[in-house]
């Protein structure tokens, strides 16, 4: 037999790749590694959080001066990545947790009441953070606040 006439032996694999077909194959490829690492980026996010800023080993923070928080008022702050409610009071500032002790929403200062109010489920807290109305288990925790010149200072560590 005639080698160049016989085909009966060649499979598949045999045959040349066309550029078309290696395009083929690229496209399969790189789309197959896509979706296993979408899969799979979840998963290891899942296994392997990422590590957060501890409060407990932070300082004073500095939050805003004098001038943002005038008397009567009050304002949310991030600390350590915690939501924090400053209030210039009669007594001085005070630094609340703003996170409802019920569901977890963020609390704000409500200036016609002057008590600090959730906007979840009509919850209200006083300065001192104690529960005055609603449904929240415990009271809020509260942090030091120092003042220093102009600058309000608010440590990292709840009391």
């Amino acid at each position: 037999m005639n080698e160049t006439g016989n085909t009966a032996g060649k499979g598949p694999l045999e045959e040349p790749v066309s550029r078309r077909g290696l395009f083929k194959y690229a496209l399969l490829g790189f789309s197959a590694l896509v979706t296993v690492g979408g899969v799979l980026t979840p998963i290891i996010a899942y296994l392997w959080p990422p590590k957060q800023a501890s409060a407990a080993g932070g300082g004073a923070v500095n939050v805003a001066s004098t001038a943002d928080v005038p008397p009567g008022t009050g304002q949310v702050f991030s600390v350590y990545n915690k939501p924090v409610l400053v209030i210039n009071t009669p007594d001085g500032y005070q630094a609340l947790s703003a996170t409802c002790t019920h569901l977890g929403c963020i609390l704000f200062w409500n200036e016609q009441r002057q008590l600090i109010a959730c906007p979840c489920h009509e919850a209200y807290f006083n300065t001192n953070g104690a529960v005055v109305a609603g449904p929240p288990p415990s009271p809020l925790p509260t942090y030091r606040v120092r003042v220093d010149g102009d600058q309000i200072y608010v440590e990292g560590v709840e009391s």
